[in-house]
């Protein structure tokens, strides 16, 4: 990755992360990537368990590698990493120890960069298409107890607990190469003002952070999405924010909420819009990708710039909603 730095709200970033940023306020957003343990899961891999995308990157990493692939081929702009479930704690529990766990980190930002080398030099690939940017994943602290916290924010801890919890994971992965971080399914106000001071100590990388919401108005945890954007409009280190991993039908109220307080680029990747049914253990519902490809264009009328799928999400739905925004004919 070239490092040339070029100064974006007082802060040096690299060329291709400012450029990004750049193309955040052009006509086309930028497309992100789609389902990673559930696409994983629908193409035979065991993701059960604490570890959950994170067994695969240990296990099969060359299975993290070709999705990663399929979805730059798709049309994705961004690949999210395999991180989102990796963390310390919870890599150590599994029989790593505390080095172990820091490389195999460090190889999941590495299989999303072999990914983009290898989608440079194909065939198929546009001359003019820039190169894709990699977000490291950050999930939030009830990923880590696999528990289904992370979708409630109630976890017991006050914010320092929290921010000791995130700050290792932070560091490492801001060091591994990755273009900007990616705090993702953040359940709670709590847990965004704790992420806060562990990036602080990182403070020339870029991030977005984007909330889990369980209506059209509030996180998982009941606070107002407005008040989210609220505190991070005026944190010069994030460069969106948003909503991931939160029904479709929800996205747009949150995002005319969201543009009440900030005028920093949205981030929105929802789910497919099947729903968990918990007592029968299985997806109900509907996954069309045509109908989340129109649903996307709303999306970018509304005001998001990222944009891209959570749970149950494929290649299919990136590309087809990367054929709309390319022709504009959705």
């Amino acid at each position: 990755m070239q490092q040339t730095a070029i100064k974006n709200g007082g802060r040096r970033m690299s060329s291709a992360v400012g450029d990004t940023l750049e193309r955040l306020h052009g006509r086309r957003p930028l497309i992100l990537d789609g389902a990673l343990a559930t696409e994983l899961e629908q193409r035979g891999f065991d993701v059960s368990g604490p570890l959950w995308s994170a067994r695969v990157l240990r296990e099969h990493p060359e299975a993290i590698r070709q999705l990663h692939l399929d979805y730059l081929r798709a049309g994705a702009d961004c690949l999210i990493t395999a991180t989102y479930q990796a963390t310390y704690p919870g890599l150590m529990a599994a029989g790593m120890n505390q080095q172990q766990a820091g490389e195999l980190l460090d190889r999941a930002v590495e299989l999303a960069a072999e990914a983009r080398r290898l989608w440079e030099t194909d065939p198929q690939r546009s001359a003019s298409r820039p190169p894709a940017l990699i977000a490291a994943s950050i999930g939030p602290y009830g990923a880590y107890r696999h528990d289904g916290s992370e979708y409630t924010g109630d976890y017991g801890l006050n914010r320092t607990q929290l921010t000791d919890f995130h700050r290792e994971r932070i560091e490492r992965l801001a060091g591994s190469g990755a273009d900007l971080l990616a705090c993702e399914t953040i359940p709670s106000l709590l847990e965004a003002e704790a992420l806060l001071p562990a990036l602080a100590d990182v403070p020339e990388m870029p991030v977005w952070l984007s909330f889990s919401c369980r209506d059209s108005g509030h996180t998982c945890h009941g606070e107002p999405i407005a008040a989210c954007g609220q505190l991070l409009d005026e944190v010069k280190q994030v460069v969106a924010i948003g909503l991931n991993c939160t029904a479709p039908q929800f996205v747009e109220p949150l995002i005319a909420q969201l543009r009440e307080t900030t005028n920093k680029p949205i981030v929105v990747y929802p789910n497919s819009g099947e729903r968990w049914d918990a007592q029968r253990r299985c997806w109900i519902g509907t996954a069309d990708s045509d109908e989340f490809a129109r649903a996307a264009m709303r999306w970018r009328g509304a005001g998001a710039s990222l944009i891209g799928g959570c749970c149950r999400t494929r290649p299919e739905h990136i590309r087809r909603l990367a054929a709309a925004f390319a022709s504009g004919d959705m």
